[in-house]
């Protein structure tokens, strides 16, 4: 008997755990006359092609990993597979675990779902198959029998899984992100989470945690992402794992590779905070998961950190210069009005993380908001992934400016590309940050696959009427030459000038340059900007700047 196990991803730099597991579990507990294999594909890629793919494995099984972001791909592909080959089909994940018995109702070419954790079960379930055994002693599963329905309660284990690493696994890697998991479960119960519904927090085996982390750091990747849902949520487990890395980092473990965690900033030791601002630049990077500064938001969805606390830990994180910090808002919470997302948006970007995520609540099957919906009267779309429209807080006015400022954000602020400039308009103009985002956004919404050269444009003809146009010019022009190794400076910064040829002939004969130099005149300053593009910051990944008085 054969299977193919199928996950499709949000795009190619990421992988997955999930099949993996599936595929070990089969490996372990199977009859040796069952094969299984995985196949990989991203939700980008053109479905015919995919059906293709899968069709001509001429698979008895179809099994597929479901999330909210693959799910209507997997529904057109797995519906397509059934008519064709008439294989079974299953499906799993998070996605199909608390909705069983509507994905069986409205999709008859489905004839299993397995609810929650199927490293055990979803092998059960294929020598089941393969025996012709008793379907009911397969635990989490979900089928139809004699007209009806049947649904089983999601498996949450206590045991730790068997290890999804294989040669198969390395062997398809092909330097995307690697996942690790060194915890299953949380010890939070966020109402707009699975996480909390999982069990109580399972902690792996440690050196089965240290031997993995050896074995992605030199698979090939450069980032090794954990996919725990707190980190930090035993201390001295953290800090073990943190120093390992540490002690390793430039001997087993190559110099590019980089560490991401989820961390509870809330919670976060003075212990753990020490040894992470002493690492290596560039060596980890760090999501801190915030969501509101509002104490009645934070109470609504059973999150009650201390908001100063929190605070402060972030300002200390992103002042240490040597990780990576990824914080994250949630608009469409429960009692957040415009008023107090404007000043959590404010107050977390006066802290600077280098990447502010602006999200939008999402009402999962199975979250404790989802089943509550009506008591904040909120008003979501039916499809994945299930977005809030609006709530007794927000309208759908209220949602549509913060998409214009989602939409800035990710390309002034995330990108990277405009930190001298942002510096600028919000510092020394004294621009508030929200105001700002949400206004550029809104002016700029529809002009989406634009080059960036033109978005430039964009940014200095719409801020350059509210400002000293000169002082937007040269932090335009620093940014470019900072964050562009080409060291072309785009058509709308261009400024004539004969100096500049006499100038970076100095800076070759005179400052020991002997790469790549870009310079340019700062005309607010009457001095010069230059870029050799050697010193990378390996946190921000900009190019370090250098100015000299204009002596030509």
């Amino acid at each position: 008997m054969k299977i193919v196990i199928t996950m499709l991803n949000s795009k190619y730099i990421h992988s997955s755990l999930a099949p993996w597991y599936l595929l070990s579990g089969v490996r372990a507990y199977c009859n040796a006359e069952i094969h299984a294999e995985v196949t990989e594909a991203t939700v980008n890629e053109n479905i015919s092609n995919i059906v293709s793919r899968l069709s001509e494995k001429n698979a008895d099984i179809y099994a597929f990993c479901c999330y909210i972001w693959n799910i209507d791909c997997v529904r057109r592909i797995a519906e397509e597979i059934k008519r064709q080959t008439g294989a079974v089909i299953v499906f799993g994940g998070p996605e199909v675990s608390y909705n069983a018995d509507e994905i069986l109702k409205n999709n008859g070419f489905v004839d299993f779902v397995l609810s929650g954790e199927g490293d055990e079960s979803f092998a059960s379930l294929c020598s089941c198959i393969y025996e012709n055994g008793d379907f009911s002693q397969v635990k989490g599963l979900c089928y139809r029998k004699d007209n009806r329905i049947i649904v089983s309660e999601p498996v949450v284990s206590e045991k730790e899984p068997l290890s999804p690493y294989c040669d198969d696994y390395f062997n398809s890697l092909h330097g995307r992100i690697a996942y690790i998991e060194a915890s299953r479960g949380c010890p939070f119960s966020c109402a707009f989470c699975l996480s909390g519904r999982c069990g109580k927090l399972v902690l792996f085996d440690i050196e089965r945690v240290k031997r993995e982390i050896l074995l992605l750091a030199d698979s090939g990747t450069q980032t090794v992402k954990f996919i725990d849902r707190t980190f930090n949520a035993k201390e001295d487990r953290a800090n073990e794992i943190i120093s390992f890395i540490i002690d390793n980092y430039g001997k087993k473990i190559p110099r590019d590779v980089c560490f991401h965690f989820e961390i509870d900033g809330g919670t976060l030791r003075n212990s753990t905070l020490e040894k992470l601002k002493n690492a290596p630049a560039g060596l980890f990077q760090l999501e801190v998961g915030l969501q509101s500064f509002n104490p009645d938001t934070l109470r609504a969805v059973h999150r009650n950190p201390d908001t100063s606390e929190l605070e402060n830990t972030i300002k200390e994180l992103v002042s240490a210069g040597n990780m990576h910090i990824h914080a994250d808002l949630i608009a469409g919470l429960p009692n957040e009005n415009p008023e107090s997302f404007r000043k959590s948006f404010n107050r977390l970007y006066a802290l600077r993380p280098h990447m502010l995520q602006l999200g939008f609540l999402k009402l999962l099957h199975g979250s404790e908001l989802r089943e509550k919906s009506d008591d904040f009267s909120c008003y979501y779309h039916s499809g994945a992934p299930y977005e809030v429209i609006s709530t007794h807080c927000l309208s759908e006015e209220d949602m549509q400016k913060i998409h214009f400022a989602e939409d800035a954000v990710d390309r002034l602020y995330n990108s990277g590309r405009f930190r001298k400039t942002l510096e600028y308009l919000v510092d020394e103009c004294h621009i508030e940050p929200f105001e700002l985002f949400e206004s550029f956004g809104r002016f700029t919404a529809g002009k989406t696959n634009i080059p960036l050269d033109e978005y430039i444009s964009l940014v200095y003809n719409f801020f350059g009427s509210k400002t000293e146009k000169m002082r937007l010019h040269d932090a335009l022009v620093c940014d470019r030459l900072s964050s562009n190794p080409s060291g072309i400076i785009p058509s709308c910064l261009k400024i004539p000038d004969t100096r500049l040829r006499r100038i970076k002939k100095h800076l070759s004969e005179n400052m020991k340059l002997d790469g790549k130099i870009a310079c340019a005149i700062l005309y607010s300053e009457n001095r010069v900007v230059y870029c050799d593009y050697k010193n990378k910051n390996p946190v921000t990944e900009n190019y370090g700047l250098s100015f000299m008085e204009i002596i030509l």
